[in-house]
């Protein structure tokens, strides 16, 4: 099993390239900025915005808030996602269809709802394939998708991992939908981030959250407001459970050192 040293906590600033061997999505899509069209959005439930910035770059916005010669563009239908970009920047922008799951997919029901202990199960035996830790799997799948197997994100990530539909593919991934096919897809991609960033899990999770094109630009974290969060909370997470697991195992073996006297 890999063991990734001294757990990090810090994720924002300029210095996060020089993190290594931190402990804690296919590219939603190559976020940096964005730039206002001085045109209100339309209130359209099933449909979000797609900007194109004059360094490339995508975005997909839910919507959009401006502040004289910079716009805040938000992420989601919250208010925690966001990024602040120069208006000039905008090169063009459209609205497109939100992805939705195939037709004859179903909404998980109580009857096929994966229990605790079966995501669990898929991620143990994962994780043993790939010589990750389970608690840091666990980890990324509460925040990825909270345990929902059927979970379809706005940019159209699914399943446990939310794994994105090429991603998806080239993992061999038939059914992102399917928790094993998922969850093994996904956790093979971890593998290979974790890899190519020598075992730096900060540095995969972002990468893994905001596609390893953005990592490498930025050289480190990129100042994304959704990426720096989403692997301080996996940290966080698996700070959580890497610790209640060591405490565990403590108190097992002094109950089981005092039944032996």
């Amino acid at each position: 099993m890999r063991h990734f040293g001294q757990l990090c906590q810090r994720v924002s600033g300029t210095e996060d390239a020089k993190y290594s061997r931190c402990s804690p999505a296919y590219n939603t899509f190559r976020t940096f900025a964005a730039a206002l069209l001085f045109i209100a959005l339309c209130f359209r439930a099933d449909a979000a915005e797609h900007i194109t910035l004059k360094n490339g770059f995508d975005l997909i916005c839910d919507h959009r808030q401006p502040d004289g010669d910079h716009v805040r563009l938000y992420l989601d239908s919250g208010s925690a996602n966001f990024v602040d970009v120069a208006v000039n920047e905008i090169v063009s922008s459209e609205y497109v269809d939100l992805p939705k799951a195939p037709a004859n997919t179903q909404p998980a029901t109580a009857n096929t709802k994966l229990t605790t202990a079966d995501v669990h199960e898929l991620l143990t035996r994962a994780g043993a394939r790939h010589d990750l830790d389970v608690d840091l799997l666990a980890s990324i799948v509460k925040a990825e998708s909270g345990g929902n197997a059927h979970a379809v994100s706005r940019s159209g990530a699914r399943g446990l991992m939310q794994l994105m539909p090429k991603t998806a593919e080239g993992l061999g991934v038939n059914d992102s939908f399917a928790a094993e096919q998922n969850v093994n897809g996904g956790t093979a991609y971890l593998d290979a981030l974790l890899k190519k960033y020598h075992d730096n899990l900060a540095l995969a999770l972002a990468a893994y959250n905001a596609g390893p094109a953005a990592v490498e630009r930025w050289h480190g974290i990129p100042p994304y407001r959704e990426t720096r969060a989403y692997v301080a909370r996996v940290i966080h997470e698996f700070n959580r459970r890497y610790s209640q697991r060591i405490s565990a195992q403590k108190q097992l073996a002094s109950m089981q050192g005092s039944s032996g006297n």
